[in-house]
């Protein structure tokens, strides 16, 4: 009798044992099924590595990728190709932002019940938020020079333009490319940047939050040909000066060096480095979740010329152009920021609005939106911001214009970074906006 008991409970535990491996394995294949059905040694949707199922399509059905007689293929017109290449993808599988990389397990077509199977093993089809007409206009503005343009609905997240260059036709990819022209690499949630003046953003905020009177503080810019602020043994140049006696709003109008240097110091590295981390400047975010380049803010010393240069926009800093899409975004959305995607939400994440943040007050986000409005300009609302970010002494700095519309209907962020080409209002800005007339036409 004792035999038999015994052998009952090694039964039972190894039944229990059993029941918890099975659930295990279940637990893992509901969790990550789709993971491993995107994975490349999935021999029933790759071939030599290359996702051999589903077609990409952009906002307006144009098919930017697709399954031809057993071969992948891409749109049919060259330049369309060139300016989706980041947002598709290639046939190699070495842009992590494409959609046949980033999106594999849509475009497989898996479910728990059949896995990637299906009887007509085409998949299933994506639809991107981008608009391929539009990145085709913005990669013509970027006229072979390297950068980044973007513009997004800061109401909905989505993206309606992602372009980053230097770019190259999928069908006709680059052998052994340089290291220097990273062609792979999408700049647009890849990389970042040093800011420049478009961090007086930043330090704006965090001023109109934390000084109780900024707008009764004078600044100033006083100099011989420039305008100088002395700071322990350093000195303080603003480039355009001198501005003379001013305050927080023309400040922000001539971006005056000496009135943002001057916040920051006023500010606190400390403070300043929370505000910066809070509005996602500072951080990695994600865009369609993939993690995008995370950002920097060296503090410098309390009271040092490196903490002024660091509220002004230079020293170490390093802003993600994603990053700064979100952020303006959110000054112009109450200070809300959405979630940036450009895949189509599908399935029961189609009846939920993307994912919302709350980084700026709300009157801070007017009182900054009311600091950069620009007079109405070729039919465009427009809330902007230029940076020239110096990037060494030997090479040209690189161009940013960021900022918002209000137009009715195309509630649009944008940013603009031209790599080594010179001033943001001269050389970005036209770029942008002939972008945005294109986007609201």
């Amino acid at each position: 009798m004792k035999k038999v008991k015994s052998r009952a409970i090694s039964v039972l535990i190894l039944v229990v044992i059993a029941l918890l491996g099975m659930g295990f394995y279940v637990g893992r294949y509901i969790i990550n099924g789709s993971d491993w059905a995107a994975a490349p040694v999935n021999a029933a949707a790759f071939r030599r590595g290359i996702l051999m199922s589903g077609e990409v399509r952009d906002r307006n059905g144009v098919v930017l990728a697709s399954i031809k007689d057993g071969n992948r293929i891409f749109a049919d017109n060259a330049d369309v190709r060139r300016a989706t290449l980041h947002a598709v993808g290639d046939t190699g599988g070495n842009i992590g932002t494409g959609a046949l990389v980033a999106f594999a397990s849509d475009l497989t077509g898996y479910n728990l019940i059949t896995g990637s199977f299906s009887l007509t093993n085409t998949g299933r089809t994506v639809d991107l938020t981008i608009d391929s007409k539009l990145n085709e206009i913005a990669l013509r503005e970027l006229a072979g020079r390297r950068g980044v343009v973007m513009v997004s609905n800061y109401k909905t997240g989505e993206i309606i333009c992602m372009v980053s260059s230097p770019t190259f036709d999928p069908i006709n990819p680059p052998v052994n490319p340089s290291d220097d022209e990273a062609p792979y690499l999408n700049r647009a949630i890849q990389a970042d940047y040093p800011p420049g003046s478009t961090f007086k953003l930043i330090t704006a905020a965090a001023a109109l939050d934390r000084i109780r009177n900024v707008y009764d503080l004078t600044f100033n810019c006083e100099g011989n040909g420039q305008g100088e602020l002395i700071i322990g043994n350093d000195l303080l140049i603003c480039l355009h000066g001198p501005h003379g006696t001013l305050g927080i709003e023309q400040g922000m109008i001539v971006s005056c060096n000496i009135v943002f240097g001057e916040l920051a110091l006023e500010l606190g590295a400390d403070f300043l480095a929370e505000y910066a981390e809070k509005a996602g400047l500072s951080v990695s975010t994600r865009v369609s979740g993939i993690r995008t380049a995370s950002g920097n803010f060296d503090k410098g010393d309390p009271g040092s010329i490196f903490l002024a240069w660091s509220g002004i926009g230079q020293f170490n800093n390093q802003v993600c152009p994603a990053s700064m899409l979100r952020f303006v975004g959110a000054v112009a959305n109450d200070g809300n920021a959405v979630e940036l995607h450009y895949n189509k939400r599908s399935g029961l994440s189609s009846f939920f609005s993307a994912g919302t943040r709350r980084i700026l007050n709300r009157n801070t986000a007017s009182e900054l939106g009311d600091l950069i409005k620009i007079s109405n300009s070729q039919n465009l609302e427009m809330y902007a911001k230029t940076g020239t970010a110096q990037v060494g002494s030997d090479l040209r700095p690189h161009a940013w214009y960021t900022g918002y519309i209000t137009n009715p209907d195309h509630p649009y962020a944008f940013v603009v970074i031209v790599e080594n080409s010179g001033s943001g209002r001269e050389i970005a800005a036209p770029i942008a906006n002939r972008v945005l007339l294109a986007a609201i036409s």
